[in-house]
């Protein structure tokens, strides 16, 4: 499925719970190497507090889903499926500068790391410092990757600076203003003509069993992840010419989603 749109217009950047806008531009350094933060330096999202410290925040949580089984049962035996489909997209060398937005549990960063080109790099950002601490450990220290403490709401990063990037499965767990100023910031910051590459849920066949088994799951563990089964992630691009391309997976229940301007 291939379409051209004129999207919605930019969001506005959303207020942190205790008012202001969220920013941080902290580095944690390339490959292994890391920078203490303190609780102050960085304000978590609402959301991420709410709703997803039993996955994300606590040190227990990070410790029981960095499991390749786990994460692989959690997505219905797709896991490597949608990672290769990442790959796949992405090429056999990624010359240029790569970006990541937020970690993901499972080996996707560790392949991806190993295929960046001579002189290329990529950047990994995530609100969450023991995301980034934890994926740390699982790259070789000589990895081509900066690891930065970043709201991806907002994002101090220069504009048209990179040749493409990634979300994968981190669109359903944000509020839509979150999700539309997400998308705002990755259309600012990659260069005309490169990818943007998204994974994530969609709405299921009629005919798909999960469809009905998972909808009440969602709906209580990760409260706004129906939004993407009720509309297209065109929904909150921002305003402009904009080419989609998307490619569903298990029965429609996941999807691949790339965005070329």
């Amino acid at each position: 499925m291939q379409w051209d749109l004129t999207a919605r217009s930019d969001a506005a950047v959303p207020p942190s719970r205790f008012g202001g806008p969220q920013r941080a531009n902290v580095s944690l350094g390339t490959g292994a190497t890391a920078l203490p933060l303190s609780p102050a330096e960085l304000e978590v999202p609402y959301y991420l507090n709410a709703h997803y410290w039993w996955a994300y925040i606590h040190p227990t949580a990070v410790q029981l889903f960095e499991r390749q089984w786990l994460v692989n049962l959690i997505l219905w035996g797709n896991y490597a499926r949608l990672r290769d489909a990442v790959i796949a997209e992405m090429g056999d060398s990624l010359p240029g500068r790569t970006l990541q937005v937020a970690c993901v549990y499972g080996d996707l960063t560790t392949r991806l790391s190993a295929r960046v080109a001579d002189g290329g790099l990529i950047d990994i950002v995530d609100v969450l410092p023991i995301q980034l601490s934890n994926l740390r450990k699982k790259l070789p220290r000589s990895a081509p990757v900066r690891l930065l403490t970043m709201d991806s709401t907002n994002l101090t990063l220069s504009d048209r600076s990179y040749d493409r990037a990634l979300i994968f499965f981190l669109l359903h767990e944000q509020p839509s203003q979150y999700r539309e100023r997400t998308l705002s910031e990755l259309c600012r910051v990659v260069k005309p003509g490169g990818k943007i590459i998204i994974v994530d849920y969609d709405l299921p066949r009629w005919w798909h069993p999960l469809r009905y088994v998972w909808r009440p799951l969602l709906a209580k563990l990760e409260p706004f992840a129906l939004d993407l089964w009720r509309d297209e992630i065109a929904k909150w691009l921002p305003r402009g010419s904009i080419r989609v391309r998307k490619e569903p997976f298990f029965g429609g229940l996941y999807q691949k989603v790339v965005i070329t301007r």
